[in-house]
């Protein structure tokens, strides 16, 4: 029996499944295993556009639940662990990845979809060994591997699909069913391990900690190595939530090495007070393009980087390291001399050229949001952030004032779209449309995202003639723009172009109630029945909390305002547009689709 000597191995370890999944705690519990339940904070939010197989997703999934719960351990609950089990299960099928319904809709969407068809079932899992030296950092080595079963779904009724999806079984698994209960009756056939289907392949979970958990024993303090997948991804650059929802970014005064954080002192409120100095690292550095030098795998010297950069010594090294530990950087030996070199969220998207890069965002936020929040103060006391003496039209329009204004404000919107847009664009089945016209369209980097993902949707991208004029320098080659056209106008104030899809990405949060209100009008009226509105903005708890990057959005404008879902419905359903379906992604953007009546 391979069982007994896999678990014999683990006595006395602290094992820690960074899941909430019932089955997952089942299926282990059943091995004779004992270990604690510490759910990751992890949002599962990685952009599936940037990986090459399913398996690839749902392994960097697993990794990023892993190591969250890895890190958080020893400074929240005071205690290491030495193994964190990580796991995460996708169902794919015609080349979609399916995770877990957001609503009955989306439920019935995917059963749909998977009626009569075969689909596989991708389980990545990752095991994380720990070791903490006495006052060091913990050490941490990663193995990962995935299994895939081939299940085949039976020709289904419309109805039998909406039993089985008012059942409610279907809202928290993967592709909207779960094998071991009530969605056994859909199965016609599976091929491969039948626990991996339930979420969790413990047969080959039992053969690779065999394999090596007693060498990685005799070996706990060797560097963390790089995960199979190839492809890094923005959420793991991102921060996880705390405790509330707050977001929690890593800083200097953070403890490291297991130190608990006293009870005596305010963390928190130093943690803010500190955060503006990690703010303004960033945007120093990716001004000095900083990560463009350091792209090369061997990453460069302090005095490499001063030379570059004609930047003493000095500074450059205080600036290095204070990216390091805010673990944007990472830092090895080189011949003798240490050198710098950017993490994998770094080259992914700290880059000016990668693909999905952040630059233009985080120079946005360097050159025209961090002077705007520098006015709050004037903002409380006069009303507005604008200088003083400005006219509130020519404050609003500041972007467009100058080549270089618009161009700065275009590319953040662009990296914005590149990163988020994929999940809005997939959020809803559009199928239905053909036409959209994109309002405030920017770079066409939404409008390439939707018809990326909707073959048959062409989309005009609608925006000022300065931005029109423009739009070159972000559109890729011919070959791969698709159907996208770019009309240039006022939306206010010019007719709109034809369409059965209007979208609306970050425009409503833009303006007064006036001018929404205006807007929508407008809209109501070009809208026959059936046309679709659909909307991307971050939005708000119902509560009127967080996310806490909306709330400091909302702090430095002063002309529109930043909404709840309800909100937004109820200003939509006073011009004839219902049937709402909502979308939280957990990125930049959360989207949501109404129908005009």
């Amino acid at each position: 029996m391979v069982l007994n000597p896999v678990v014999s191995k683990l006595t006395g370890k602290l094992v820690v499944l960074a899941s909430a999944s019932p089955r997952r705690r089942e299926i282990l519990t059943n091995l004779g295993l004992k270990f604690e339940v510490v759910p990751s904070w992890f949002k599962e939010t990685l952009d599936k556009s940037l990986f090459k197989q399913p398996h690839e997703y749902a392994v960097e999934t697993a990794r990023q639940k892993a190591l969250e719960v890895a890190k958080r351990m020893p400074s929240k609950h005071l205690k290491s662990p030495d193994i964190v089990i990580g796991a995460d299960t996708v169902v794919t099928v015609d080349g979609l990845i399916l995770e877990k319904p957001a609503d009955k809709q989306d439920a019935y969407n995917m059963l749909s979809r998977l009626s009569g068809k075969e689909h596989s079932v991708f389980t990545g899992v990752v095991i994380v060994l720990c070791h903490q030296p006495e006052g060091r950092e913990m050490e941490k080595r990663i193995f990962d591997f995935y299994e895939e079963t081939k299940v085949k779904f039976a020709d289904l009724s419309e109805e039998m699909v909406w039993e089985y999806v008012n059942s409610g079984e279907p809202m928290d698994k993967a592709g909207g069913y779960g094998i071991q209960a009530l969605g056994g009756m859909l199965v016609e056939s599976v091929q491969g391990d039948y626990l991996n289907v339930v979420g969790f392949p413990l047969n080959h979970f039992c053969k690779r900690l065999g394999q090596i958990y007693s060498a990685a024993a005799e070996h706990p303090g060797t560097a963390e190595r790089q995960p199979h997948c190839e492809e890094p991804t923005l959420a793991s650059a991102v921060p996880a939530p705390a405790t509330g929802g707050a977001v929690h970014t890593p800083n200097l005064t953070e403890p490291r090495g297991g130190v608990p954080h006293s009870p005596n002192f305010p963390h928190k409120i130093v943690d803010i007070i500190d955060g503006f100095k990690a703010s303004k690292c960033l945007f120093i550095a990716s001004k000095l393009k900083l990560f463009d030098l350091l792209a090369s795998e061997d990453g460069l010297s302090a005095e490499e980087v001063a030379g570059k950069m004609a930047a003493t010594v000095r500074m450059a090294e205080k600036l290095l390291e204070a990216l390091v530990s805010l673990e944007l950087l990472n830092k090895s030996t080189r011949r003798g001399t240490t050198a710098y070199r950017n993490t994998e969220e770094g080259s992914r998207y700290l880059v000016s050229s990668a693909e999905c890069s952040l630059h233009g965002y985080i120079m946005y936020c360097n050159e025209d949001v961090w002077p705007l929040c520098s006015r709050l103060e004037l903002a409380l006391l006069e009303g507005s952030p604008r200088p003083r003496d400005t006219p509130e039209p020519a404050f609003q329009e500041a972007y467009y004032s100058t080549q270089e204004g618009t161009l700065r404000f275009m590319s953040a919107m662009d990296s914005i779209a590149k990163v988020a847009g994929r999940d809005v664009a997939t959020a809803f089945d559009l199928s239905r449309f053909k036409v959209a016209c994109d309002l405030g369209g920017c770079t066409g980097a939404m409008a390439r995202q939707l018809v990326e993902a909707h073959p048959g949707l062409s989309v005009t991208v609608f925006d000022l003639p300065a931005v029109v004029e423009l739009s070159s320098h972000f559109c890729p080659a011919p070959q791969h723009t698709g159907p996208i056209t770019f009309v240039a106008g006022d939306f206010f104030t010019d007719d709109l172009p034809k369409a059965d899809l209007y979208i609306l990405t970050k425009i409503l949060h833009d303006f007064t109630d006036e001018k929404l209100n205006l807007l929508l009008s407008k809209l109501s009226r070009i809208c026959s029945p059936g046309c679709g509105l659909l909307v991307s903005e971050m939005f708000l708890n119902e509560e009127r909390s967080g996310p806490s990057r909306v709330l400091l959005l909302a702090a430095g404008s002063g002309m529109g305002r930043e909404r709840s879902v309800s909100e937004y419905l109820q200003l939509l359903g006073q011009h004839g547009f219902s049937q709402p379906r909502v979308r939280r992604t957990g990125n930049l953007l959360d989207t949501l689709l109404c129908i005009k009546q």
